[in-house]
C-alpha cells in the first residue's frame, strides 16, 4: 500500500520545486528529501523534478499532479485538525425523531421553541415508533429515539433515561367510572381497548389484572394510543395509556388509578455510538434531556404501594416502545 504521508511531500515539492526548500519546510534534512524525492519518482513513475541549470523544474506530469495533490492535502488535514465550535446560529441540518405516539404532542413543542430560539437552521422530523426495530438508528435513517428499554433493544445503541412512567386508566369526561373511585369489579364490567403494536403484545395490563383475579373485556384493539384514545373520546370504552407520555393526548378526558398494581418504567432516549462525537447531535441531545426533566421536575409519579409481583416485574421495564 502506498504510503500516503507521500501526498504532503508531493506537495510540498511541486509547490516550493527545490529539495532544500522542502526539506526546511517539512524540517527534515536534504539527503531525506531527497530520498523521499526518489520514492515518489519510484511510486509515480516520473522524475516529477528534472534539473535545468541551477534549478529544477517540474515535468508535465508534476504539473499535472500539482493540481490534484493540493486539494487533496488539505482535505485531508481538515479532515484531521479538531472539530471546530459549534455555531448553532449558522447551523443547517435536519434531525429525525422517533418516538411512541404522545411525545411529539408532550414534549415538541418546547423542543422546537427552544430550536428556533438556539438553532433556526434546524428542522426536526418527527417519526412514529410502530416497533422495537434497531436498524434505523443503525442505517442512519433515525437520529434520536425514545422508548423502553428491553432485550429486543439492539445492544451497541447508546441510551440515557428520560423520565419514569406508570399505566393509568382514561374515559371520557362524565363516564361513570369518572364518578368516583374506580373498583377492581367497576373496571372489569367496563368494555376496554387493547393496543396492540407491531412485533408487540401489549400482555403486560392482562398479566397484572389477572394477577389481582381480573380479566378486562375487549371490546376494540387498535394499534397506537392516539387511537384507543379517540375512541375513548366518543365511547364508554377504557383506554389504558402511559401517563407522562399521552398527557398531550388527553385533554379533556378523565384520568385514574388503575384498580390492581403495576410497575413503573422508565422510558430512555437512544442513538448510534458514532453519533457520539457530533457536536450538533450532542446539542440536541442535550435539550431533549433538558427539557423532559423540566416538563417533570415539579410532578413526580405519586407514589404507590407495590405489590410482591409488582415489585418482581419491575426490572423487566414493561411500557411503551
Amino acid at each position: 500500500m502506498p504510503d500516503l504521508n507521500l501526498l504532503v511531500t508531493l506537495d510540498v515539492l511541486l509547490s516550493e520545486g527545490s529539495v532544500a526548500g522542502a526539506a526546511r519546510r517539512l524540517r527534515l534534512s536534504p539527503s531525506a528529501m531527497s530520498r523521499a524525492l526518489a520514492r515518489l519518482r519510484d511510486v509515480t513513475g516520473d522524475p516529477l523534478l528534472v534539473r535545468a541549470g541551477r534549478g529544477l523544474v517540474p515535468t508535465p506530469r508534476a504539473l499535472e499532479l500539482r493540481a490534484q495533490v493540493g486539494p487533496i492535502v488539505e482535505s485531508a488535514q481538515a479532515i484531521l485538525r479538531p472539530a471546530e465550535a459549534l455555531d448553532l446560529g449558522r447551523l443547517s441540518r435536519r434531525f429525525v425523531l422517533r418516538s411512541s405516539e404522545g411525545f411529539a404532542e408532550t414534549f415538541g413543542p418546547k423542543l422546537l421553541s427552544v430550536i428556533a430560539d438556539q438553532a433556526p437552521g434546524v428542522t426536526l422530523r418527527f417519526l412514529t415508533k410502530p416497533d422495537k426495530e434497531s436498524s434505523p438508528l443503525r442505517e442512519g435513517a433515525v437520529d434520536l429515539e425514545t422508548g423502553v428499554i428491553d432485550e429486543a433493544t439492539a445492544p451497541e445503541l447508546r441510551a440515557v433515561p428520560l423520565f419514569r412512567d406508570r399505566w393509568i386508566g382514561v374515559v371520557r369526561a362524565g363516564h361513570p367510572l369518572s364518578a368516583g373511585p374506580v373498583t377492581a369489579e367497576s373496571f372489569a364490567e367496563a368494555g376496554h381497548v387493547q393496543v396492540q403494536r407491531r412485533g408487540l403484545h401489549s400482555s403486560e395490563i392482562d398479566d397484572a389484572a389477572g394477577r389481582a383475579g381480573l380479566e378486562r373485556r375487549i371490546s376494540a384493539e387498535v394499534s397506537g394510543f392516539a387511537t384507543a384514545l379517540a375512541l375513548v373520546r366518543e365511547t364508554d370504552l377504557v383506554a389504558t395509556v402511559p401517563e407522562r407520555h399521552t398527557i398531550g393526548l388527553r385533554n379533556g378526558l378523565h384520568a385514574f388509578d388503575l384498580p390492581f398494581e403495576t410497575a413503573p418504567f422508565t422510558v430512555s432516549m437512544l442513538w448510534h455510538p458514532r453519533m457520539d462525537g457530533d457536536a450538533a447531535h450532542r446539542w440536541l441531545r442535550r435539550q431533549v434531556r433538558g427539557i423532559c426533566a423540566t416538563e417533570w421536575e415539579a410532578r413526580p409519579l405519586p407514589r404507590r404501594r407495590q405489590s410482591h409481583h409488582a415489585c418482581q416485574r419491575s426490572s423487566a421495564q414493561p411500557g411503551t416502545s
